[in-house]
């Protein structure tokens, strides 16, 4: 006999996305399940570059501190010539920290921990993750979606989210495409080691030689291990043993085998870029890696992912808590599909070598301008406009970022704009204008950024009625 389990949204897959879906929608009161077809949570290390933009979102979920604690800032790259140190390399732009952008640099955590820490705030707020839970079917209609796991059981919800990742199923039960390209044809072996012999002060790079391929050795913060990346001539298949792996490090650096002590995770991949052709199919939506998928250059393929999340949460909560028409919900593929089209191209073009890691890659100038849920209406508009990422600052005392934090609305009245009391759990502050904001009315979404902005009240109810928020 089937055992049927009803839920307001089923998340597929529990990575970075589907957990930072889960957490979002469990402070919002949102009834969600993530199951995973694993029986555990990912081993390895892979996405460990945490961005800017990124803190900021883990900031409001309530999980920063935490991340931070496990994580440390990115070592300086140190290559190696002929088994001597050669000199330093600078991997990212440096950038000071500022009362607007506190976070300045991307931050490294294994994903490994990311997911323990995200799993573990889920669990804090009444959320559950069901391991061992491989979807096999799935169909909707109206009313809602069903879906089939192998295991037996069923689910069913009245929207479900694929987040299981690259290959995913869910998307091809949906019969959407991806669309995109090989960036490299050659194979890439990512691992986790214990090594003896090298110190944890640098990334070690050793550049190709003639006949062997790139080498790269990173410690990892916050653990005894190091990630460890090596490229292989195209149409070879590298090989995942430790003997392998030792064999490699022996050819390519100046460690003997033997200096590789433990393989705890280890992967191969041929880097490239995809775009899913559509992010929603009814009820059902596409995020992360099941909507795209990225070269790691750059760090940006699981924060683009953790981003979708943040994006998609406050909308299903308003669809399925406040009331909202369920055409709200359009605006997640209008908004994200153009962002993570612009990431794809920027991995691509770190990968290749045309553009370095700065500005663009800490995602603190990504927004949305053009979409339909944004509303700009100041006659004299400063350079922040609705669209753009809320700053922070400091407004009569208030830390913008403190103000921001939680599921609810933040309007700002500053620098003497009229200052209304809309409601609705929707935080007012009042006060002088920081000097990124300017003097005006900003109402400021639950995902951070400027949905509205005006010079008087006039329009807010009918912007707010959008979101069942009258």
């Amino acid at each position: 006999m089937t055992t049927t389990r009803d839920t307001d949204v089923l998340v597929v897959g529990a990575g970075p996305t589907g957990l930072a879906l889960g957490i979002d929608l469990a402070r919002r009161g949102v009834a969600a399940l993530v199951v995973e077809r694993a029986g555990a949570l990912f081993p390895g290390s892979r996405g460990k570059g945490i961005q800017p933009r990124t803190m900021e979102v883990f900031d409001d979920l309530g999980v920063l501190d935490a991340i931070r604690a496990a994580g440390g800032a990115y070592p300086v790259g140190m290559i190696w010539q002929d088994g001597r140190r050669a000199g330093e390399h600078r991997m990212f732009d440096a950038a000071e920290p500022t009362e607007d952008a506190p976070y300045n640099e991307p931050w490294m955590v294994p994903q490994w921990r990311t997911q323990r820490i995200l799993r573990a705030r889920l669990a804090e707020l009444g959320g559950e993750v069901a391991f061992g839970r491989e979807l096999v079917g799935l169909t909707q209609d109206e009313g809602g979606v069903r879906a089939e796991l192998a295991s037996g059981e069923a689910v069913t919800a009245r929207y479900a989210v694929a987040a299981d990742g690259g290959r995913s199923t869910v998307r091809a039960l949906l019969g959407i495409g991806m669309t995109g390209e090989t960036v490299d044809p050659h194979p890439t072996l990512v691992a986790d080691v214990r090594i003896s012999g090298l110190d944890r002060d640098n990334w070690h790079v050793f550049p190709p030689g003639e006949s062997e391929g790139f080498l790269a050795i990173c410690p990892l913060p916050g653990t005894e291990d190091f990630q460890l990346v090596a490229q292989f001539p195209a149409g070879t298949a590298p090989d995942l043993s430790l003997e392998g792996i030792r064999k490699v490090v022996a050819t390519r650096s100046p460690l003997a085998p033997e200096c590789v002590t433990e393989l705890r995770w280890a992967s191969d991949f041929r880097p490239r870029a995809a775009l899913a052709d559509r992010f929603r199919s009814g009820r059902v939506f596409l995020a992360g890696d099941a909507a795209h998928v990225h070269s790691p250059a750059g760090g940006q393929g699981l924060n683009t992912s953790v981003q979708d999340a943040y994006n998609l949460g406050w909308k299903l909560g308003a669809v399925l808590r406040d009331g909202a028409d369920a055409a709200l919900l359009d605006s997640y593929e209008e908004e994200r599909r153009p962002v993570a089209a612009d990431m794809l191209g920027l991995s691509t073009r770190v990968h290749r070598g045309e553009t370095r890691r700065g500005g663009a890659t800490r995602q603190l100038g990504l927004g949305y301008r053009k979409s339909p849920l944004t509303r700009e209406t100041r006659t004299d508009p400063g350079p922040l406009r609705a669209g753009d990422r809320a700053p922070d600052g400091t407004v009569a005392g208030v830390r913008l970022f403190d103000a921001f934090r939680g599921p609810h609305w933040t309007l700002l009245a500053l620098g003497g704009a009229p200052a209304p009391d809309p409601g609705g759990r929707i935080r007012v502050v009042r006060g002088p204008a920081p000097g990124t904001y300017g003097p005006g009315l900003y109402l400021v979404r639950p995902d951070g950024y400027v949905g509205w902005a005006a010079d008087t009240a006039a329009g807010l109810p009918d912007y707010l009625a959008l979101f069942g928020r009258r």
